[in-house]
C-alpha cells in the first residue's frame, strides 16, 4: 500500500498533510490539486503544473504556441470554473 501515516481533520475542516506524503507525491505550496470521492475514501490528486512540465523533462512533441494557449485557457476553466 505505500506510505502511511495518520492525521488529524482540524475543526474548520482543514487536512495537514505531513512532509513525507508531500515530498512522496511532488506536492508543495502553491500546487493545484483534485478532491474525488470514492466511495468513503477522499482521493486527493496532484495536478501537474504545466509549465514545471515542459521546463524539467524532455520534449517529445512540437505544439504551436496557438494550442498551447487554447490547452491552458480549457485547463483553466476545468480546474478554476472560469
Amino acid at each position: 500500500m505505500g506510505l502511511v501515516i495518520k492525521t488529524r481533520v482540524s475543526k474548520k475542516n482543514m487536512l495537514y498533510i505531513p512532509k513525507a506524503i508531500a515530498e512522496a507525491v511532488g506536492l508543495k505550496e502553491g500546487s493545484v490539486v483534485k478532491l474525488r470521492v470514492k466511495g468513503s475514501r477522499i482521493v486527493i490528486e496532484v495536478v501537474p503544473d504545466p509549465f514545471e512540465l515542459a521546463l524539467k523533462y524532455p520534449k517529445f512533441a512540437k505544439v504551436r504556441f496557438e494550442e498551447f494557449e487554447r490547452e491552458s485557457e480549457e485547463m483553466q476553466r476545468e480546474l478554476f470554473g472560469e
